[in-house]
């Protein structure tokens, strides 16, 4: 499954290190010919420029978004992944916990992993995970790899998940990062709550 958008970026506008990496590891792959299985798309929730410059809370609306999908939007210049996972994802979390270097997310506590998403699916409802789309090694932007099984640069048994194709780090369905991988630490988890079950809110927590 791979779900792939860049929201644009207004001319003459400045672009942050973190953003510049996504755009052009986004670009990279895009240009290189990779062919994708094929997901449904899930349009993204834009905020205006001024909400982006100042890297104000970004409100989503995810009623649209189904199991097994994903959509990306921005928050302070980097892609939030939101992803619906299916009662199959949420089973392969439990597989792989002795194959995880910071299974239970205690590396970078609190600022890289709220307390409320200190749990196994790292996340406030256990079916939609909400992780930065950046790892933590060099800022390369991790693909998609959701369909189980053996795969190029993947091992045999994989259960799904993401692959940072710069350095080759791979993480889980949770945003936890494998054992012996270039990334020191899982994907970042922002601050967030939901304001409903169709909406959440990127960038604000107060009442989670």
């Amino acid at each position: 499954m791979t779900e792939a958008s860049v929201i644009g970026v207004p001319h003459g506008a400045p672009v942050d290190k973190d953003k510049r990496n996504w755009i052009a590891a986004t670009c990279a792959v895009g240009g290189a010919g990779v062919v994708a299985v094929a997901v449904p798309f899930v349009s993204t929730f834009q905020p205006s420029e001024r909400a982006k410059a100042t890297g104000a809370a970004v409100e989503v609306d995810i009623s649209a978004l189904k199991p097994g999908e994903k959509m990306t939007v921005e928050w302070r210049g980097k892609p939030v992944w939101i992803v619906k996972r299916t009662p199959a994802q949420l089973a392969s979390l439990t597989k792989v916990d002795s194959l995880l270097a910071d299974p239970k997310s205690e590396r970078k506590l609190p600022e890289w992993t709220p307390e409320y998403a200190r749990n196994e699916t790292r996340s406030i409802k256990s079916d939609t995970l909400v992780v930065v789309g950046i790892c933590p090694h060099l800022g390369c932007s991790p693909s998609d790899k959701f369909q189980p099984g053996a795969q190029p640069s993947l091992p045999d048994d994989w259960v799904g998940g993401f692959l940072c194709p710069c350095h080759g780090s791979t993480f889980d369905l949770a945003g936890r990062v494998y054992k012996n991988k270039p990334s020191p630490d899982n994907l970042e988890v922002p601050p967030h709550m939901y304001l409903s079950d169709a909406r959440l809110i990127i960038g604000e927590d107060k009442k989670a």
